[in-house]
């Protein structure tokens, strides 16, 4: 068997850089990715359902809006955006669960926020311009580092080896003073050993609603290091952002009257909004890779890791009481409107490693990971109407601590028992240590947790003449959030479990492909949203005993011409929690009310969700697709309340690609597209809060519209 050189250089010199090796190289997590990222990937051949996307079909979709909407097109995906044009803000679902239970990694370093397991995205500005790929793994997936996967994983790879030399320009501006512009180059191998890859970017928005602009830059620097048998890299990249705060909605009165732009931030202080109600945020990676190839069957590596990051976000707040910030009163009276800002200050570290191993029949993987988390949350008040009573404005009214470590260790093995046949397994064991030290409304509440994990995956799969099956099982369990604790010794939550089923056909021909998923995702002790008040005044997600998602899952394309071809994805899926007890605010004769349901949808979970592209090539070097995207309609609660809803949507867009080929510059790409050419007035996202006054239920709906017919238009030049 040839030896598989994978980012190493092959002895015969730098013009065979990637070894040729036998027939069953491309089966598993042996394919042409980096080592660090292999470990993490489900191969062709593993048992879970996924989507890979290359780097040539990202930077089709790449006109600076944010990573949610790059994936836009896969299966059961349903992305949102606060400023209502994917700049900014954003957020993604996929088979109805939230980016807190989607895994998130770059390069197999994790990335999700450790005490909130969300993915803020947004300090990640023009992170797809350095990607090589990304695979999108719906379901429990493949074991990973970082938070556990309760309804897909994201696997971003920057780490592939460009070995000539380039430099691009990228530039893009659109509807509501959108812009991007992106400078990045690489001297290609030098020596047959170096290679030093370097991106700038700039990216904002005004944003669809009024003053949710945003402004964003990113600088990413890669140098690294191939030998024969060897290889270091170390990326550095930073993200900084400044967004204006758009996260409230719009009430559904407003939304009736046609107000689908308006901003209630900022408007607590009297007269014009006040013009700094905004999130800021750096965010800065630090990642040190070592591989290492071990003889012919052999190879290992090991990543060092920092993350960095420290912002707030700063509020206008109208009639404050002094008391709350711990503060005396002074002259003028209690109380007094005051600007505050909520600080966040982490530092996230770790290494992670894998050995891996692959023969004729076998490949396995043993690998892992230790992290810690150290964040400092503190509030700075700077500035009151009132003025201080003799306290300096900067002194901090709150200031605590949290700290959490993450240990986990994994063992992936693929055996082919038989021609076409491959049987997988994957055990994982995970330990987390959790200690936070307050919260803000309640900094006498100390939690100390630890949770030990054990996350079972198995399966088998079938591969002939383009036909591929397979079927599997997995076991994931997760943490609660940091927000979850904060509930009272007497009600703190329990970890959710997952019970995954997975099983897919697919085929591939010259001119055709299809695929088709059954999946069946059953949850014990899910934790979601009730209106229940905990015992500390604050709304609080409840363990639900169970609640379950089941679907189909299709997708295919099809080449009907040279000129023409076609793709698509529809995802039909029945999403239940089969008993929640609702509890509203009874503000007549106190306490709450409680409603019970039973097997009614779980919220923001569509039963449909599809999307399709059609393909023109009219002449050479052009390229004319028209995206579909169709959502249905969505819950607000776990009501199925048909008067707390989103309503079903279909989307239409339009790009436009023109290629121009010469010696200098190389490739100039001339990019357009409009978005939502039927000028449709949708809201995917939004949420409702209820209560009973003078003996009636009052409903109140808010949303996050987005934009009407908007355009981009970008400049790809490759010298």
């Amino acid at each position: 068997m040839k030896r598989i050189a994978i980012l190493f250089i092959s002895v015969v010199g730098c013009n065979n850089l990637y070894a040729q090796s036998d027939s069953t190289a491309k089966d598993s997590f042996y394919v042409m990715t980096p080592v660090e990222v292999r470990a993490v990937r489900a191969g062709d051949n593993a048992p879970f359902t996924k989507t890979n996307l290359s780097k040539k079909e990202i930077a089709k979709t790449n006109l600076g809006q944010d990573i949610p909407f790059i994936l836009n097109q896969t299966p059961s995906v349903v992305v949102n955006s606060d400023a209502g044009n994917g700049f900014g803000y954003t957020g993604i679902r996929i088979r109805g669960t939230d980016a807190t239970r989607i895994n998130v990694t770059l390069n197999g370093i994790p990335y999700n926020d450790a005490e909130s397991q969300g993915t803020f995205f947004v300090d990640l500005p023009d992170f797809t311009s350095s990607a090589g790929s990304i695979q999108v793994q719906r379901g429990v997936g493949t074991s990973s580092n970082g938070a556990g996967a309760f309804g897909a994983s994201i696997n971003f790879s920057s780490n592939e080896l460009n070995k000539d030399a380039y430099a691009e320009l990228n530039t893009g501006y659109g509807s509501f003073n959108s812009y991007k512009t992106t400078l990045k180059g690489g001297t290609g191998l030098v020596g047959c050993h170096f290679t030093v890859d370097v991106r700038v970017s700039a990216t904002g928005s005004q944003g669809f609603i009024d003053r949710a602009g945003s402004r964003m830059s990113s600088l990413y620097f890669s140098p690294a290091y191939f030998g024969k048998k060897n290889s270091l890299r170390l990326n550095v990249f930073t993200g900084k952002e400044k967004t204006y705060q758009a996260w409230y909605g719009i009430s559904e009165a407003d939304l009736r009257s046609g107000m689908r732009t308006i901003n209630y931030a900022g408007t607590e202080k009297p007269g014009e909004p006040y013009n700094n109600e905004t999130d800021n945020y750096t965010q800065t990676h630090y990642q040190l890779f070592f591989d290492q190839l071990i003889g012919d069957k052999l190879s290992f590596n090991t990543a060092v890791f920092l993350t960095t990051g420290e912002g707030y976000y700063e509020q206008y707040k109208a009639g404050q009481l002094y008391a709350d910030y711990n503060l005396p009163d002074p002259v003028p009276g209690p109380a007094s409107d005051m600007v505050r800002q909520l600080w966040l200050n982490n530092d996230f570290y770790g290494s992670v490693s894998s050995l891996q191993f692959k023969n004729k029949k076998n490949q396995a993987t043993l690998g892992g990971g230790f992290t810690k988390y150290r964040g400092l949350h503190y509030g700075k008040l700077i500035w009151a109407a009132n003025g201080f009573a003799g306290t300096q404005p900067n002194g901090k009214w709150y200031d605590l601590g949290a700290l959490k470590t993450d240990l986990n260790i994994y063992f992936k093995h693929q055996w082919q028992f038989k021609q076409h046949w491959f049987f997988f397994y994957d055990l994982q064991y995970r330990h987390i240590n959790y200690d936070i030290n307050g919260f803000r409304n309640n900094p006498s509440l100390i939690i100390n947790n630890e949770f030990d994990f054990f996350n079972p995956k198995a399966g088998i799969s079938y591969a002939k003449n383009g036909w591929k099956g397979y079927a599997s099982f997995g076991i994931a369990n997760k943490e609660p959030n940091r927000d979850d604790f904060e509930a009272g010794t007497a009600q703190q939550p329990k970890p959710e479990r997952l019970y995954n089923t997975e099983l897919g056909i697919e085929q591939t021909k010259n001119n055709y492909n299809w695929g088709a998923t059954l999946y069946y995702m059953n949850y014990k002790d899910q934790l979601v949203l009730t209106g229940k008040i905990n015992d500390v005044g604050a709304y609080t997600r409840t363990n639900m005993l169970e609640s379950y998602r089941a679907g189909i899952e299709m997708q295919g394309g099809y080449r009907f011409k040279k000129w023409f071809n076609a793709s698509g994805n529809l995802t039909i899926s029945k999403n239940k929690v089969k008993d929640f007890a609702e509890y509203i605010d009874d503000y007549d004769n106190g306490g709450q009310k409680v409603n019970n349901y039973s097997s009614s949808d779980i919220a923001f979970s569509p039963n449909i969700v599809g999307g399709a592209t059609l393909n023109f090539l009219p002449v050479k070097n052009a390229e004319l697709s028209l995206l579909n995207k169709y959502v249905g309609k969505q819950y607000l609660d776990n009501t199925q309340d048909n008067g707390r809803t989103l309503n079903a949507f279909y989307v239409a867009d339009i790009r436009i690609i023109y290629s121009i080929k010469r010696k200098l510059p190389k490739q100039s790409d001339i990019i357009g597209q409009v978005n939502n050419i039927l000028n449709k007035k949708y809201e995917p996202n939004g949420y409702t809060y209820n209560y009973i006054y003078n003996g009636e239920l009052s409903v109140n709906n808010y949303y996050f519209p987005m934009a009407g017919t908007n355009v981009m238009i970008g400049v790809n030049v490759r010298f």
